[in-house]
């Protein structure tokens, strides 16, 4: 029993070590940002995302093409792993389509965004390219 827990401990380190080692490179200079909201902001819900991305291009969720990935909206999240998939539930919403632009409904109260461009497996870029997280009201 005991070697059976330490061998599968070691496949799912050699499997993540695997893993980080085939994260999709990003050029130096990649930047993905909001175009709005602007940080700060007091907006009504629905509140409309815009998505900008300098660098690389957007691409659908799936498409294994160079310095090109999809955006992640991250609200009220911080990303838990860069070196594994972004999951995708309420605070984790995927633009596998190659969506620059969203609407989203927020109850109001105070919120936090942050965009991350993620590969056609839905995992962040080394380096990451991920906005600064912006904080909004909603009214």
């Amino acid at each position: 029993m005991f070697k059976a827990i330490i061998t599968g401990l070691f496949i799912a380190a050699a499997a993540t070590a695997a893993m980080a080692q085939d994260l999709s490179k990003s050029p130096a200079g990649a930047k993905v940002m909001f175009l709005e909201p602007a940080n700060g902001a007091t907006v009504s819900s629905p509140v409309t995302v815009k998505f900008g991305l300098t660098g690389m291009e957007v691409v659908p969720a799936g498409t294994d093409k160079p310095n090109a990935g999809h955006h992640h909206l991250l609200i009220n999240v911080k990303l838990a792993d860069p070196k594994v998939g972004i999951p995708a539930d309420d605070n984790h919403k995927h633009f596998g389509k190659g969506q620059t632009e969203t609407v989203i409904e927020l109850k109001p109260g105070e919120h936090t965004l942050q965009l991350v461009l993620a590969d056609h497996n839905h995992i962040p870029h080394d380096p990451i390219v991920q906005s600064e997280v912006i904080k909004i009201t909603v009214k």
